[in-house]
């Protein structure tokens, strides 16, 4: 009997840790269209390409095998999400993650894919 107060202690504190990690509603949707924006095939490898450095439409089509028109409106939707930035270099746009995070993300998915 003992052993189940003590049990039911234990269950009641990690609700509360779970709880008190929690992100708000709103955070927790701001997550999901981040994930969804992540997974889709095509800006994954451009995210994968721009997590050398900073490159033009024009490389980051090569890099990727894409229409420059394909690769152009991906890189829009990532940059209005705020994944990515760019800035003018003379006539060409500059492309560049936004920050580390996004690679670490990166990262940790691709380590995931050799887990048994």
């Amino acid at each position: 009997m003992e052993d189940m107060r003590g049990e039911e202690r234990e269950h009641e504190k990690r609700l509360e840790k779970a709880l008190g990690q929690m992100p708000s509603e709103a955070g927790l949707a701001e997550m999901g269209a981040r994930f969804k924006l992540l997974g889709e095939a095509s800006r994954l490898k451009i995210l994968f390409v721009l997590a050398a450095g900073e490159l033009c439409v024009e490389h980051i089509s090569q890099a990727v095998g894409g229409k420059q028109s394909a690769v152009s409106h991906q890189l829009k939707i990532l940059k209005d999400a705020k994944i990515l930035k760019s800035r003018r270099d003379g006539q060409k746009i500059l492309y560049s993650l936004s920050d580390g995070h996004v690679i670490t993300m990166l990262d940790v998915a691709k380590e995931h894919l050799n887990c048994d």
